[in-house]
């Protein structure tokens, strides 16, 4: 835990350590900002994934309204950003006190996955987390070993999500596993009350995320996931607007069946 022994130890004022943790929890919290299923549904697609669908920014909306190959864009996006923000936190903190690194972690993901779900750039409605927190789990199983493996936490996490949705296919209810595990597992492995804080706002606000799932699953009305696009079609023209075919244009009138006048001359003929 931190304390003033620790800051004596790394040679450095709580003063200094303040600016770091600010300058982190800044960083951390705009890279949370790139929401990537926004960004490829506004600036790619020319939509916006959150006016589709369930209305939420993340993956599993996306991928049941779009579809296709730039699902892995937003995957990659969206864990490539908490992976940044956490060796960003892990590269300050290292440089102060290698004790600093692992609650580092915690701290960079939490203010991530805020930025994520929270992002100002997108008029603060983003995704659940899911993936955001999914990368910080695993980025924090490397290395920082507590009273026990460092890797116990995204084992516990990631395990227990792909056995559940292989199994129910309810991607909502493996991602209510990983929040709540992620915190009894971070104090099982750590066991220090500042970690089991972030721990708990990172897995607390993913279950928040998550409460209108929770409501649906346990009425039995929450949708499962399907490996193919959705049927989430948008519409278009006269359909989209509810209003009726156009009727197909009225036939001309028909001509007199007597014909054409005769002509006032008549043609002589042979």
């Amino acid at each position: 835990m931190l304390n003033s022994r620790m800051l004596e130890a790394a040679g450095v004022s709580a003063g200094w350590l303040a600016v770091a943790a600010v300058g982190v929890a800044v960083v951390a919290y705009f890279l949370g900002c790139f929401n990537g299923a926004v960004v490829v549904s506004r600036y790619i697609l020319r939509d916006d994934i959150r006016d589709h669908g369930s209305g939420n920014a993340g993956l599993t909306n996306f991928y049941r309204v779009f579809g296709g190959p730039l699902t892995a864009a937003v995957i990659h996006s969206d864990a490539l950003k908490a992976v940044l923000a956490v060796l960003f936190a892990m590269f300050i903190a290292g440089h102060i006190s290698p004790e600093l690194v692992t609650l580092s972690k915690y701290w960079a993901g939490a203010f991530c996955m805020i930025g994520h779900m929270f992002p100002c750039t997108f008029q603060f409605r983003g995704g659940k987390g899911v993936l955001s927190g999914s990368a910080v789990a695993l980025m924090i199983g490397i290395g920082g070993d507590g009273a026990l493996p460092s890797w116990i936490v995204p084992v516990t996490v990631w395990v227990g999500f792909i056995v559940l949705v292989a199994a129910t296919r309810y991607v909502s209810l493996g991602s209510c596993w990983g929040g709540a595990s992620f915190i009894a597992a971070s104090w099982i492995v750590y066991q220090d009350p500042l970690i089991l804080l972030l721990a708990a706002v990172m897995g607390g606000l993913l279950l928040w995320g998550h409460r209108g799932n929770m409501v649906r699953l346990v009425k039995g009305t929450e949708s499962k996931f399907a490996f193919h696009k959705g049927s989430q079609s948008k519409k278009t023209g006269a359909e989209e607007s509810g209003s009726p075919p156009p009727e197909p244009p009225a036939e001309e009138e028909k001509k007199d069946e007597s014909g054409p006048e005769p002509e006032s001359g008549e043609k002589d003929g042979k």
